[in-house]
């Protein structure tokens, strides 16, 4: 079983109050996009006692077992023993760390695919609580469809935003940000106006209303970040963003418009 776990931007991204479990009350609008890894889960050989991971594509940092794909797996064969042990292959293209859930959409497609394979019937609502086990932004990916997301960004409500027309490019310069870093640095409640709303306004006037707040933080400890983001607006952006706590940028553009931007030879940059 192959399946293409893709990444996502966030279309504002506004932290609204601190919790009392220690997460984030936040609003966001999360937007899947077209830049996809490859999963592979086959069966292990039949003497297998346990589950084996290879990767290849972009190198993936720290011990496999932390990777989210067996974790995963270990959390839906704790309720379902009839899981077997399985062979994992995956391909990274989604740059990792970057804001754009990579991580995360390797976990959510890893249930799903062990879901359907060994016929568990979990329904969708099912696979988003496991899901946020596993992370704040992974039940998105169960969901998979442009949404306004509040909570810690498992509360969704499915909308309407038509970026068809329009090419968008990401940049990742391949700067890890320091996300408890940027979260101490946010002014919360700062931006609360209504991004459900906002984000029905067009296109161009989102430069002026919708903003992600960790933006500032990181800009101020990366100006490298916030040049790219210059830069996309320089050349023809309707919007440009950080996407999650970065530090991949994204720039929307007209869809006749994909201009050449002179960007480093290591940065991520890809049409989407």
């Amino acid at each position: 079983m192959v399946t293409f776990p893709n990444a996502k931007i966030n279309i504002g991204l506004n932290i609204l109050s601190k919790r009392g479990d220690g997460y984030h009350n936040l609003q966001t609008v999360f937007h899947p996009i077209q830049l996809k890894d490859a999963l592979e889960i086959i069966d292990a050989p039949e003497q297998a006692q346990q589950l084996s991971f290879s990767s290849t594509g972009l190198m993936i940092n720290g011990n496999d077992q932390d990777n989210l794909c067996i974790k995963a797996y270990h959390l839906l064969k704790k309720d379902f023993p009839e899981i077997t042990s399985v062979k994992i292959h995956l391909h990274k293209a989604i740059p990792m760390g970057a804001g754009m859930g990579g991580g995360s959409a390797n976990a959510a497609f890893m249930l799903i695919g062990l879901n359907k394979k060994f016929k568990l019937h979990l329904s969708k609502e099912q696979l988003m609580s496991y899901a946020l086990l596993l992370g704040s932004d992974c039940p998105f990916f169960i969901f998979n469809e442009t949404c306004f997301a509040t909570g810690r960004g498992e509360i969704m409500d499915p909308i309407e935003v038509d970026l068809s027309p329009f090419k968008i490019l990401i940049v990742n310069p391949g700067i890890h940000v320091n996300t408890r870093m940027a979260f101490s640095e946010i002014n919360i409640g700062e931006n609360n106006a209504d991004l459900k709303q906002l984000i029905q306004q067009p296109i161009g006037l989102w430069k002026d209303t919708i903003f992600n707040d960790f933006e500032n933080p990181a800009f101020a400890q990366y100006s490298e970040i916030a040049l790219i983001k210059d830069l996309l607006y320089k050349n023809g952006a309707l919007y440009a963003a950080m996407s999650g706590s970065g530090s991949t940028v994204y720039g929307i553009f007209d869809g006749e418009n994909q201009p050449s931007i002179g960007f480093p030879a290591h940065y991520f940059c890809q049409w989407v």
